[in-house]
């Protein structure tokens, strides 16, 4: 059966990884790390969720989100200003909303994000739907660690995680940050 819409994407290196970034109806559907170990599974289910086949193609959308991620690697950008569509179930769409309440430059635990969607036993539920997330970056995943502060899995992988966290700490090094 074949798909009915497309969604364009492009491949944008950045200076942590390079990343597929997709747009669906004006939206961002994708923006993740292209050579993550559950991309097949995530590109499946983003396809399939919007009844939508990949198509190499720039848009508005993806412009968009290439300069403001150029300005967030830059140390220009806090904040996010894109629309996203989460293609997931709604437990995990409502972990993905929390990530988004987390702000520039703070962690939370996987136990403090179970609590913020009103399940504190679904730590594990949360985790792993904290590591489908498939809009990585403006949907900030890698602001979740473990209950001790230690560094847990991330898609772009443990030292791109950290990295980002230094880059939103200002520049410090890791002996500097708390959660080190």
């Amino acid at each position: 059966m074949g798909y009915q819409n497309k969604i364009s994407v492009q491949f944008f290196n950045t200076p942590f990884g390079e990343l597929i970034i997709g747009s669906f109806e004006d939206r961002i559907c994708i923006c993740d790390w292209r050579f993550r170990k559950m991309r097949s599974a995530i590109d499946t289910r983003i396809q399939k969720g919007l009844d939508a086949k990949y198509e190499e193609k720039e848009t508005g959308a993806i412009l968009t989100v290439k300069k403001q991620l150029t300005e967030y690697f830059g140390g220009e950008r806090e904040v996010f200003d894109i629309p996203v569509q989460f293609v997931g179930t709604n437990f995990q769409q409502s972990v993905w909303h929390e990530l988004m309440k987390i702000p520039y430059g703070k962690t939370e635990t996987y136990l403090e994000l179970s609590r913020k969607i009103k399940n504190e036993k679904a730590i594990r539920a949360v985790a792993s739907a904290n590591g489908a997330n498939a809009i990585s970056i403006i949907v900030p995943c890698h602001r979740v660690i473990g209950s001790r502060g230690e560094l847990t899995g991330y898609a772009g992988g443990l030292s791109t995680k950290k990295k980002l966290l230094q880059l939103e700490s200002n520049h410090q090094t890791p002996e500097q940050l708390q959660i080190f």
